[in-house]
C-alpha cells in the first residue's frame, strides 16, 4: 500500500494525471490511506475484559470477555487495562508483557466492586521463580484489586508466592489486594531450614540494573504459613521504594522485611534493599512461637531491616507482635545503616518494642541510624527479662531521642547485654515504669542500673530526658496520643530526622520545639471541656483504632459549614455516609458501628466548606 501512494504521487508529479483536480486528488488519497492505517493500527489504552464463563478466542471485550488472566497477560499493551470480573480464577499468571514510560502502565485490575480471585488450590508449585502473580523483568505494570490465596508447598526447598517480582522489573505498582493462606507445610532440616514462603516477595536478582520504583500500597497480608521467610519481602538490587497503607496479620514469621547480603544479586556492592520509605503500616499478631523453623522462639518482628540501608520507618503502628520494629544486620562484617525509625506506636508486643544490632557477636552491625519520635507501651509483655527497647551486639554511631518508653510491671525500660556499644546518643526521652523513678531500671553495655538518677550518672545518657508519665489519652485500648497536660509536649530536641509528620500525619512541630513521642500534640486536640469554640477545622483521629466494632470519629468547625463525613474502603469507593447537612461552628463526635463491615483498612474523609481531611482506620474482628 505504501508503494502505490508513492506512485501515485509520483504521477500526479509527472503530469501522467493531468487535471486541475490533481491537488486535491492528492489530498484525498492521503486521507484514505491515514484511515486505512488507522485501521490496522491499535488504539493506545484500550480496555479489556476477563471473566469465568469467557473464551480465549474472543475479543476480550466487555460482552466477549476472555476467560483467562493468562490471556490478558500475554496480550496487552502500553497503556491497556484488563478489567477482571468477580469470580474464581484457579490459575498462576505469568506477567510476558510491559508498559512504558511514554504510553502508560499495563494494569490487570478488578471490575468494578467485583472481587477476582486468584485461586492455588491443586496448583503444583514448581521448584524455580514462581508466583501466582509472577513478574520477571517486567515494566510499568500494577495489580490492583484482587484476592490471591490457597497457593500451597509440602516438599522442601519449594517456595509458594503469592505475587513474586524478580530480575530487573520496574515501576511496578501493588495495590488494594487480598493475599492470604500462601503456606509452606513441609518438613525441615537439622538445621531447621527447607521450609518458605511469602505473601509478596520483590527479589533484585541482577546487578547493577536494579528493580526500582516499587509501589507496594493498600494491600491485606495475612494468615501466611512462612517458615524461614517473609509475609512481605525486599532483597538484593531493590531501590526506590515505597511500602504504604498495607495491613499485615496473622503470620508465623516477619511481616515486612528489607534485606541485604544474602547473594541474591550477583554483585554484592548492589546486594540490599535501599532508599525507600515505610509508612502508615498496620501490622499485628506476628510470632514465629510453634513454626517448625523455630520451635518455641519468638523472633519474628512486624518490620525487619536486615542489612538494609537509608531506608525510612514511619507512621507504623505495630503490636501482639515478638518484635515491633527491628534493624540489624545478620552477616558478620555488614551493616544496616542509615535508618530512621520515626514517629511508630509500638505496644503490647512479646519482646522489645524496638530492638537493634545482632543477637550475637557473630552478627553484623547496626550503625548511623536514628531512632527518634516514637511511643513504646507495655511491650515484654512476656515479663521474661525484656525491655521496651533492646540495643544488642555492635551498635555504633546510633541516635535514640524524643522517644516515649513507657514499661510494663517489669519497669525495665532499655536492655543492653553487649559491651560491643560505640558513639551512641541516648538523650530527650520520657520514660516511665510502674516501679518508679528509684526502682525501674536500665541497662548500658551489659550493666543493670536501677534508678534513673543512678543509670544517668553512670552512663552519661539522658541527661534531657524526663521521668514521669507521659499521659497518654487511654491506656486501656490503648491510644498512645497525648493529654493536653503531657509533658512530653514541647519537651523533644529538634534534632535533623524526625520528619514533616507525626503518626497521623500532622505537622511535626506545632509547638516552641518537638512533643516527645509519635503524637505531635495540636491546639485542635483541645477538648470542648477546655474551650468552647474551636479555632480551627479538625478531623481528630478515630479512638479506638484498630476497632471491633465500633469507633469513634471527632471533628471541629470554628464556622458553620455543610459537612459531609463519608467512609471508604481500602478501593476507595464509598461504603457509609455518617454526615451530611449543615452545622454550626462546635465540637462533634459521631460513633461507626462497622458490625456488618469485613476486617481491614478504611478511610474516613470530612469536607466542611473547604476544608478537607482523610484518615485512615482499622477494623480487626
Amino acid at each position: 500500500m505504501k508503494n502505490e501512494m508513492c506512485n501515485l504521487e509520483l504521477m500526479l508529479n509527472i503530469g501522467i494525471i493531468n487535471t486541475s483536480n490533481a491537488r486535491t486528488l492528492k489530498i484525498c488519497v492521503m486521507f484514505i490511506m491515514l484511515f486505512i492505517l488507522s485501521m490496522n493500527t491499535k488504539a493506545i489504552g484500550q480496555p479489556y475484559y476477563v471473566d469465568p464463563n469467557g473464551d480465549d478466542n474472543n475479543p476480550g471485550t466487555l460482552a466477549e470477555p476472555w476467560q483467562t488472566i493468562q490471556k490478558a497477560a500475554n496480550t496487552l499493551a502500553p497503556g491497556d487495562t484488563v478489567y477482571v470480573r468477580g469470580g474464581v480464577y484457579n490459575e498462576k499468571v505469568t506477567v510476558n508483557v510491559s508498559g512504558t514510560a511514554d504510553n502508560g502502565y499495563i494494569t490487570f485490575r478488578n471490575y468494578e466492586d467485583e472481587v477476582p480471585i486468584l485461586d492455588g488450590t491443586g496448583l503444583p508449585v514448581p521448584d524455580s521463580s514462581n508466583g501466582m502473580f509472577l513478574i520477571v523483568d517486567q515494566y510499568y505494570i500494577i495489580i490492583e484489586g484482587f484476592e490471591i490465596r490457597n497457593y500451597r508447598a509440602s516438599t522442601p526447598y519449594i517456595i509458594p508466592v503469592g505475587i513474586h517480582i524478580r530480575g530487573e522489573a520496574h515501576n511496578i505498582k501493588l495495590k488494594n489486594n487480598n493475599i492470604h493462606h500462601i503456606e509452606t507445610n513441609a518438613p525441615v532440616d537439622e538445621e531447621l531450614m527447607g521450609a518458605d514462603a511469602h505473601g509478596i516477595a520483590v527479589y533484585g536478582t541482577s546487578a547493577p540494573d536494579s528493580i526500582n520504583n516499587i509501589f507496594i500500597e493498600g494491600n491485606e497480608l495475612h494468615d501466611l504459613i512462612l517458615g524461614s521467610s517473609e509475609g512481605l519481602v525486599l532483597n538484593g538490587n531493590v531501590t526506590l521504594f515505597t511500602v504504604n497503607n498495607n495491613i499485615v496479620y496473622d503470620c508465623d514469621n516477619i511481616g515486612i522485611d528489607f534485606i541485604g547480603f544474602e547473594d541474591i544479586a550477583p554483585n554484592s556492592d548492589y546486594d540490599q534493599a535501599r532508599n525507600g520509605i515505610v509508612s502508615n503500616n498496620t501490622i499485628y499478631n506476628i510470632s514465629s512461637f510453634g513454626n517448625p523453623a523455630y520451635g518455641n522462639e519468638y523472633s519474628a518482628g512486624g518490620i525487619y531491616v536486615d542489612g538494609g540501608r537509608d531506608i525510612i520507618v514511619e507512621r507504623n503502628t505495630i503490636f501482639q507482635s515478638d518484635i515491633g520494629i527491628e534493624i540489624a544486620s545478620e552477616h558478620q562484617g555488614r551493616a544496616t545503616s542509615h535508618i530512621s525509625v520515626r514517629s511508630n506506636f509500638l505496644f503490647n508486643n512479646r519482646m522489645a518494642g524496638i530492638s537493634m544490632g545482632g543477637y550475637d557477636n557473630e552478627r553484623g552491625s547496626t550503625e548511623n541510624c536514628i531512632i527518634v519520635n516514637n511511643s513504646l507501651y507495655h511491650n515484654g509483655i512476656g515479663e521474661d527479662g525484656n525491655q521496651e527497647i533492646l540495643l544488642q551486639f555492635d551498635t555504633r554511631y546510633n541516635i535514640i531521642k524524643n522517644n516515649i518508653f513507657y514499661a510494663n510491671d517489669q519497669s525495665l525500660l532499655i536492655g543492653n547485654p553487649f559491651t560491643e556499644n560505640v558513639n551512641n546518643v541516648v538523650d530527650y526521652n520520657l520514660y516511665f515504669g510502674p516501679a518508679g523513678i528509684t526502682d525501674s531500671e536500665w541497662e548500658w553495655q551489659n550493666i543493670i542500673y536501677q534508678g534513673f538518677a543512678t543509670y544517668q550518672s553512670a552512663t552519661g545518657n539522658d541527661s534531657h530526658s524526663l521521668f514521669i508519665a507521659p499521659q497518654f489519652a487511654d491506656l486501656s485500648e490503648p491510644n498512645l496520643h497525648l493529654q493536653v497536660t503531657s509533658s512530653a509536649i514541647n519537651a523533644g530536641e529538634n534534632v535533623p530526622g524526625v520528619g514533616d509528620y507525626d503518626i497521623d500525619g500532622e505537622a511535626r512541630i506545632q509547638g516552641d520545639t518537638v512533643d516527645i513521642g509519635a503524637d505531635e500534640f495540636a491546639e485542635t486536640n483541645i477538648s470542648e471541656a477546655e474551650e468552647n469554640v474551636p479555632q480551627a477545622f479538625a478531623l481528630k483521629p478515630n479512638y479506638p483504632n484498630p476497632f471491633n466494632p465500633i469507633t469513634t470519629i471527632k471533628y471541629s468547625l470554628p464556622k458553620d459549614s455543610k459537612v459531609t463525613l463519608r467512609i471508604f474502603n481500602i478501593l476507595g469507593r464509598e461504603v457509609a455516609t455518617l454526615v451530611d447537612e449543615h452545622q454550626p461552628a462546635c465540637y462533634y463526635q459521631i460513633n461507626w458501628d462497622a458490625s456488618g463491615y469485613s476486617s481491614g483498612i478504611y478511610f474516613y474523609q470530612i469536607h466542611a466548606g473547604e476544608f478537607q481531611k482523610v484518615r485512615k482506620m482499622v477494623l480487626l474482628k
